[in-house]
């Protein structure tokens, strides 16, 4: 049985101008793995309504799990809730135990609950909370896409609360084996290999240090014996 798979919308103007660097989909992805949740896909749209509305709804149907990050703050720019429920058909209005979540932190830490922070209790009809342990304010899951905070350290924590809750698959396993010769001459010998083990993923990453060529072969599967087996045959093919 394959694993259950899942698509990710990295949402900001920010990301596409280089102004910041993405880290959240590079930490979703290893967290993925883990639990045996394939990631499929990744895109990055602007924050521009009709983009993310597209992007939801192309993926939502594609895939089994869609994560976002970004777009939930309290500025006017934050506007992914909204596309959220503008893709799904949903209404969108501050709910209560959301607003309760905020006023209780804010009365804890002597800030105001004013109309820019609740903008963060706007949540669409029918969405279960995501729990956030750093800042309070929730994401939310709707249907099956999970809507989270763009900041890493609060993207981290919320989806250390979404995935306890989803059916996951078997763990990837790897092994790698660095090899001091070019791709050019080791293309053949490894396209042998895969065509033996076609249940595996075996990729080429190639680098050059101090003029020399080489690669790191990554073999990938579910099957740990599969993965020994092709490694001791990748090892006897490219002895160190």
């Amino acid at each position: 049985m394959s694993n259950p798979t899942a698509a990710m919308i990295v949402i900001g103007d920010e990301i596409l101008s280089g102004r910041t660097r993405d880290s959240n989909m590079h930490y979703l992805a290893g967290e993925l793995t883990k639990v045996g949740i394939d990631l499929r896909e990744v895109r990055v749209v602007s924050d521009d309504a009709a983009s993310i509305v597209a992007a939801v709804k192309a993926l939502s149907g594609a895939f089994e799990h869609v994560f976002t990050s970004g777009g939930i703050g309290p500025t006017h720019d934050d506007i992914t809730a909204d596309c959220i429920a503008a893709a799904f058909g949903r209404s969108i209005d501050v709910r209560d135990d959301a607003r309760a979540l905020l006023a209780a932190h804010y009365a804890r830490t002597g800030g105001e609950l004013n109309a820019a922070r609740l903008r963060m209790a706007r949540i669409p009809d029918g969405a279960t909370l995501i729990e956030n342990p750093v800042s309070v304010a929730p994401g939310f899951t709707l249907e099956n896409v999970h809507v989270m905070a763009g900041v890493p350290t609060v993207f981290q924590a919320m989806v250390a609360s979404v995935l306890p809750t989803l059916t996951g698959g078997k763990p990837l396993l790897s092994q790698t084996l660095r090899i001091q010769r070019g791709e050019g001459d080791i293309a053949g010998p490894l396209g042998d290999l895969a065509a033996r083990y076609p249940d595996l993923s075996i990729g080429s990453y190639p680098y050059q240090i101090n003029g020399a060529f080489g690669a790191n072969i990554v073999i990938r599967g579910q099957d740990g014996a599969r993965v020994d087996a092709a490694m001791a045959e990748l090892s006897a093919i490219f002895p160190a």
